[in-house]
């Protein structure tokens, strides 16, 4: 994985939100987004405390929407306007980080339609790669707290921690939150309308950049 400039990537896309259009699957939705640990978002010391662990380490960070080449899906632009706010409460008991160890974990994302509550478990993959001391690790969150209007889904994540601070890496993470409505289902209208608002906030970032 590239080297990611910002501050400590929690890598534990109006966001890059993809609605399923299928007329079967009109009660899902999908966020896709990018977190990045941010002294002017601290954690929320109030989140962890309803955590059904005891947190020991805690995060605080922001949203971004990620951009992706069409033809292959690749990240071409990581986003720096941000579109919400995260808090995430880790309990950690081996500070070697060692691969394969599972650690709970307990978050809230802050985004545009509301608040999103998970909680589960991330499994370390490496802490060595691409460097001694940086750690990768996989997510897999069942959601318990979510907006009106929703009913719940999963959260799952690539995540990057950076305990050591080494120079070039952030902490954070790319998160994929699949939800279900509360038996709403959009009209093709709205559909595609919020198809043509989010192609058009596309359209202005690059123009932006």
């Amino acid at each position: 994985m590239s080297r990611i400039h910002g501050g400590a990537v929690m890598v534990l896309g109006m966001l890059a939100v993809m609605s399923v259009a299928s007329e079967a699957r009109a009660d899902e939705v999908i966020y896709q987004f990018r977190t990045e640990e941010d002294p002017a978002n601290p954690p929320d010391m109030a989140v962890c405390a309803a955590a059904p662990f005891q947190s020991n380490v805690f995060l605080g960070a922001s949203v971004y929407v990620p951009l992706h080449r069409p033809r292959d899906g690749k990240v071409v632009y990581e986003g720096r306007k941000r579109v919400g706010s995260a808090t995430a409460c880790v309990r950690l008991t081996d500070f070697t980080f060692p691969p394969g160890q599972q650690v709970p974990f307990y978050a809230r994302f802050n985004l545009p339609d509301g608040s999103f509550t998970a909680s589960g478990t991330c499994t370390l993959v490496s802490n060595n790669v691409p460097e001694a001391g940086l750690v990768l690790a996989g997510c897999a969150l069942k959601l318990v707290g979510v907006p009106r209007g929703f009913v719940g889904g999963t959260v799952s994540s690539t995540s990057v921690f950076n305990p050591f601070k080494l120079p070039g890496y952030a902490t954070g993470s790319y998160y994929t939150l699949y939800a279900f409505r509360d038996g709403y289902r959009r009209s093709a209208r709205e559909e595609w309308e919020e198809r043509d608002e989010w192609e058009a906030a596309d359209r202005a970032s690059e123009a932006a950049r």
